[in-house]
């Protein structure tokens, strides 16, 4: 997994995202290695495009303006595979043909040569959350609690360089939600990764417990 020190900070520089000419939205904000940055509004302001954008899988229907930055690196015309964000949505989207362990070891970088030494690699991840003894299990029989977990391991052995979450939170209960939250947010500290939560919920927000910019209105959703 990625170490503190090789991290480095997220800027968003004069961003701007426009459809059909209108503005969806305009950010601003360097985010720093461990931090959360919050963008929260609701639905159809604009949330889940900027990740997209920061991403780079931004629809071409979007038009965009600004740069998007990790320390001094331009990655505005970076394809997204070399991008190294990890991105977390609201379903955990787990390979299905794929074991827990396999799931996790499918992530790990090429540079882990050895079946051996990716399984030990992700096994020792899903140890970390609780997880042990699962690397064989199918990823259907997990309840959604077990499978964000499995999400978040394999999103962090894939070393990236800022993570991007995409509500991922808004289809859990209350007591998972809760600890999933605690869970990603420590997480993402202690490897220093700076991070984007978008979400319509404030209680995601005070979790993260950075800073948050809100965009769009109810009227505009």
């Amino acid at each position: 997994m990625q170490e503190i020190a090789e991290a480095k900070s997220l800027t968003l520089a004069d961003v701007a995202i426009r459809l059909t000419g209108r503005t969806l939205l305009a950010v601003s904000a360097t985010i720093l290695p461990g931090e959360v940055l919050t963008i929260m509004g609701p639905s159809g302001s604009g949330k889940s495009t900027l990740l997209a954008f920061a991403g780079g899988f931004l629809d071409p229907a979007f038009e965009v303006s600004g740069r998007i930055l990790v320390g001094a690196e331009d990655l505005t015309q970076v394809p997204a595979n070399r991008r190294h964000a990890g991105i977390l949505f609201q379903d955990p989207m787990l390979f299905p043909h794929l074991s827990v362990g396999g799931n996790i070891a499918f992530a790990i970088p090429p540079a882990v040569k050895g079946h051996k030494a990716r399984r030990a690699l992700a096994e020792a991840a899903l140890e970390e959350v609780g997880l042990g003894g699962f690397f064989d299990r199918d990823p259907e029989t997990l309840s959604g609690g077990q499978k964000a977990r499995v999400a978040l391991q394999r999103l962090l052995v894939s070393a990236p360089r800022f993570l991007l979450l995409d509500e991922p939170f808004s289809k859990l209960d209350a007591a998972l939600r809760q600890q999933t939250r605690e869970l990603v947010f420590s997480k993402a500290k202690a490897a220093g990764l700076p991070t984007i939560l978008v979400t319509h919920d404030s209680a995601d927000a005070q979790a993260a417990g950075g800073r948050v910019i809100e965009v769009g209105s109810e009227e505009e959703a």
